[in-house]
């Protein structure tokens, strides 16, 4: 694993730690460019349900590592090869079929925030704080970042945030819906933990196929389609769909095996 990150697994979890602490787990051109590689791992291994990412210490990432913009981002050649790393992780993050979850404690900015948003869920602590400031750097955010953001907040919300550069509080973010839910320091990673199991407790056929048909929607989709319309008939023939209905009728909880 790249220096910065580190990947374990408990159990159906993956749980992938942004690892540099000291630096408020600032993100790297490396690992931006191993993120891919982390989701490709979690979604062939068909013991792992469920990506868990987090931060150690007290931040979730306070962004890219702007140290390296100098050498990296001197040139326009150099700010393209960067921007590819950072759309590769981003378009990895959303274009998975396992669920993902975001456990944010502390800062939550700037590329921080661009990969909590590629999540499809976000939990975070009371005092976590949450931005996006492009507009401090002279950077114009990319186009599949700013749609999903746009997607998840709305317009003027994301106006707000890739505007002005100002910094939001846990409360005022899950006001506009850009965090799922809020806990306690104490309670944050029990409540996560609850959720991340309910995910993978539920049938797999049933997520995987509606986290598709949900990104097809994000990106502009606006009817069915063949694809659409396999993973739904795939799901009806499927052994989770018998094996619900059957638990539903003999009042039981699902053993879903679909792997």
């Amino acid at each position: 694993m790249i220096e910065g990150l580190e990947f374990a697994r408990d159990g159906e979890i993956a749980r992938l730690t942004f690892a540099r602490p000291e630096k408020k787990n600032a993100i790297t051109h490396g690992m931006w460019s191993a993120i891919p590689d982390v989701v490709a791992e979690v979604e062939r291994d068909p013991d792992l349900k469920v990506l868990l990412i987090t931060g150690a210490g007290q931040d979730f990432s306070a962004g890219a590592d702007i140290s390296e913009f100098r050498d990296l981002r001197s040139s326009a050649e150099g700010a393209a090869t960067y921007d590819k790393a950072v759309d590769g992780a981003v378009r990895a993050l959303t274009g998975m079929r396992k669920p993902s979850v975001a456990m944010i404690r502390g800062n939550c900015i700037g590329g921080g925030c661009q990969v909590s948003v590629a999540c499809d869920f976000r939990f975070a602590e009371a005092d976590a704080r949450f931005g996006i400031t492009p507009a401090k750097l002279g950077i114009v955010y990319d186009f599949p970042s700013t749609r999903q953001l746009v997607a998840l907040v709305g317009p003027a919300h994301a106006r707000y945030f890739l505007l002005s550069g100002e910094l939001i509080d846990s409360a005022r973010a899950r006001e506009i819906g850009l965090v799922n839910d809020v806990f306690t320091a104490e309670a944050l990673e029990e409540r996560t933990l609850a959720f991340v199991r309910t995910l993978c407790s539920r049938s797999q056929a049933s997520i995987r196929g509606m986290n598709r048909i949900i990104e097809k929607i994000l990106s502009g989709q606006t009817e069915t389609d063949d694809e659409v319309d396999q993973i739904r008939l795939a799901a009806v023939h499927g052994e989770d769909y018998a094996e619900g209905v059957a638990a539903f009728l003999e009042r039981r909880r699902p053993n879903f095996t679909f792997r």
